[in-house]
């Protein structure tokens, strides 16, 4: 469902990842100012960096990161946050690789009664971090940290790493989570919450307070907002036999796609296909990202959520460029 108002295309090839690189999964991806597109993967080269025509600028973070990695971030000071679900951390870097803040203990889960397999086994909310997912960086400096797998909370930070407040506990009701995944904050500070496995996006005031909640969603894996204030969101797939929290047992797939809203929640344009890996079509939509043009740059974990379950092919696109057509 494009509309003639917003419509993308996909750009064939733009990835020029060089030779003896691969990524079975790109599980997140992030833009600067200079519209340097930064790639975070689970594989031997974590962090790969092109320019906005795909040239290949450089890679680091080898023997850093687990192979767990699942979001990054830019912040206002052009820093990269990277979160490591494996390793229980959100750590700062320069985009070069140098580390400069860590949040979380390394390798110390939170005590949260997870069963380090299920999500609905978390019985109760913890601390920073069990398997966190996502991070956001708002207006004011603050950070928003999603903490989702083994957890079911949001925990907000100093500009400098200070813990301020988390929310959150198990369920489906107004502030409850089951598997908060992607988070981001609009420019007058509401923060946004994909609460994945609930088919919603919660929305909360700086502070916590939950405010409304979009449901035209579907499984949202991470949000961005552009300049004009656009909401972008990556959404997995239903499959059939599955079981979502909302809608209950799944007969008939539905489509990953990926979905762009007005400031109200109301959808602009979606697009995704049956065939999961037609070019502009998803596998595993998993993370996203818009550059200076519009253009949005998409990443997915298709070998963890698809391949690897035998629902999709080996070889199937895991990184994709799509264009603004104007």
């Amino acid at each position: 469902m494009q509309t003639q108002a917003l419509r993308y295309e996909v750009v064939p090839g733009w990835e020029q990842l060089p030779p003896g690189y691969e990524h079975r999964d790109v599980a997140g991806v992030a833009v600067d100012s200079e519209d340097r597109v930064f790639l975070i993967c689970r594989g031997d080269h974590p962090i790969i960096v092109y320019d906005r025509t795909g040239k290949f600028l450089g890679s680091w973070g080898g023997g850093e990161f687990t192979y767990r990695t699942h979001g990054i971030t830019v912040g206002p000071d052009e820093m990269l946050y990277c979160t490591d679900d494996g390793n229980h951390t959100v750590r700062k870097f320069t985009p070069d690789g140098k580390l400069l803040m860590t949040l979380g203990t390394m390798n110390t889960p939170s005590a949260t009664g997870y069963d380090g397999k299920n999500t609905g086994s978390v019985a109760r909310p913890g601390g920073p971090f069990n398997r966190p997912t996502n991070l956001a960086v708002a207006p004011t400096g603050d950070l928003y940290v999603s903490d989702g797998y083994g957890n079911c909370r949001v925990h907000r930070f100093s500009p400098s790493g200070e813990l301020r407040r988390s929310w959150g506990v198990p369920g489906g009701g107004p502030g409850q989570f089951y598997l908060p995944h992607g988070i981001a904050v609009a420019a007058d500070g509401r923060v946004f919450v994909c609460d994945r496995e609930n088919d919603r996006i919660q929305i909360f005031s700086p502070d916590g307070e939950y405010l409304a909640e979009w449901t035209d969603t579907q499984r949202p894996t991470h949000l961005v907002f552009d300049a004009q204030g656009r909401a972008y969101v990556s959404e997995l797939w239903w499959h059939q036999g599955q079981t979502s929290q909302r809608h209950g047992p799944i007969h008939t797939a539905r489509c990953g796609r990926v979905s762009v809203y007005d400031g109200a929640g109301r959808v602009l344009t979606r697009w995704g296909g049956a065939d999961a890996c037609a070019p502009g079509s998803f596998a595993a939509p998993h993370g996203l990202a818009v550059d200076s043009r519009g253009d949005v740059y998409v990443s997915e974990v298709t070998w963890t959520f698809a391949v690897s379950r035998g629902l999709a092919p080996a070889g199937c696109h895991t990184f994709q460029k799509f264009a603004l057509k104007t």
